[in-house]
């Protein structure tokens, strides 16, 4: 989030400074432990409404963002295809009712298609007959999580934005800026209380001639999973949600259940070499949604975007880009000024005063 924010305002003329606890590459981020899909359909089975809309909308705008990029990134939207094992069914019935109760009835209409049997075959043939029911969603995609790190810093550096990797920020000695903008994640917490760390886990594994097509999400009562496969055969594997935040090494049984379930989706992955086993902490605030915070003075903080960075960062960039320009304008100076213009929003519940939640 932040180096997105960096790069569109310093494409903008904005003069820009970027402080990283980590380095150009990202790894030392939660951005860096991810799969980079781009899946509101599916995840409006299980998010808030407000997560469907912003990720439909930031779907619309990546091919933009990607293409003014000094760095390739692999992009991809050819839809998710969402299976189960047949002792699984009343699971997919569940996981459809739910995602269509979040979504328009246009959407329901365009965005879910009921595939079987030999459709099903055809559109995703490295599958064979081991499943024969499945909901594809044509309009999600996935993206290189990790090159698109590399590339925005780049970005960063084309547009001669000052770049401290390395840094971390004190609460109490913030850089001297006409605006700080505040997207430190669970580096935060010190400021920002609420925030929590959601325990995630994934593996990265290469294997080569599989053949999928598209990111897959296995619905499973204990072990639900998501597989995206990337370029050169690399796919990352992941699911696991725990609240922790202990950041140590994945767990034996977490690994097992993930390899496992891999292996039950088609069991070439059993040939697949691990290449990775990874864990981070997503930042997430009580309501499991995003905030855009303001001081009331000079600080705004972008956090809680959960485990949809890469789903909603677009959009959610786009609004906190509306209110910078009142805010260096002096349109926004007090909190009636700042109640006023939040109303006229697209999306008011993003906008909150700081603090926003009690502290614990």
């Amino acid at each position: 989030m932040g180096r997105l924010m960096g790069w569109q305002l310093a494409r903008s003329g904005y003069r820009v400074a970027l402080y990283d606890r980590g380095d150009a590459t990202g790894a030392q981020a939660a951005a860096w432990v991810a799969a980079g899909m781009l899946a509101p359909f599916a995840e409006a089975a299980l998010a808030e409404v407000l997560i469907a809309e912003l990720g439909i909308e930031s779907l619309a705008l990546w091919p933009a963002i990607l293409a003014q990029l000094p760095e390739p990134v692999f992009f991809q939207r050819n839809g998710t295809l969402v299976v189960w094992h047949a002792a699984d069914r009343a699971q997919a019935q569940l996981f459809e009712q739910s995602m269509r109760a979040h979504l328009s009835a246009d959407l329901q209409q365009t965005g879910i298609v009921k595939l079987q049997g030999p459709v099903l075959q055809t559109a995703e043939p490295a599958l064979g007959t081991r499943f024969s029911q499945a909901l594809l969603l044509p309009h999600e995609g996935q993206l290189d999580n990790r090159q698109l790190l590399a590339a925005l810093a780049a970005g960063l550096a084309q547009h001669k934005a000052e770049l401290h990797w390395g840094v971390t920020i004190d609460d109490l000695a913030l850089p001297v800026a006409g605006l700080v903008i505040d997207c430190r994640g669970l580096g935060a917490q010190p400021s920002w209380p609420a925030l929590r760390g959601v325990r995630g886990e994934v593996i990265r594994i290469q294997v080569a001639n599989l053949g999928l097509t598209r990111p897959l999400r296995l619905l499973h009562p204990r072990y639900p999973l998501y597989i995206a496969p990337k370029e050169n055969g690399i796919y990352v594997i992941g699911a696991t949600e725990i609240e922790s935040e202990d950041q140590s090494a994945v767990s034996v049984r977490s690994a097992l259940e993930l390899l496992s379930a891999a292996f039950s989706v088609h069991p070439g992955f059993g040939e697949a070499r691990i290449l990775e086993l990874s864990t981070q902490c997503r930042p997430t605030l009580p309501d499991h949604q995003p905030a855009i915070a303001w001081d009331g003075a000079r600080v705004l903080r972008i956090n809680g975007l959960s485990r949809h960075g890469y789903l909603i960062a677009p959009a959610l960039c786009q609004q906190a880009l509306a209110m910078i320009e009142p805010l260096l304008a002096g349109t926004i100076t007090d909190v009636d000024a700042f109640e006023a213009w939040r109303q006229r929003t697209r999306w008011p519940t993003l906008f909150q005063t700081f603090p926003l939640h009690p502290i614990g």
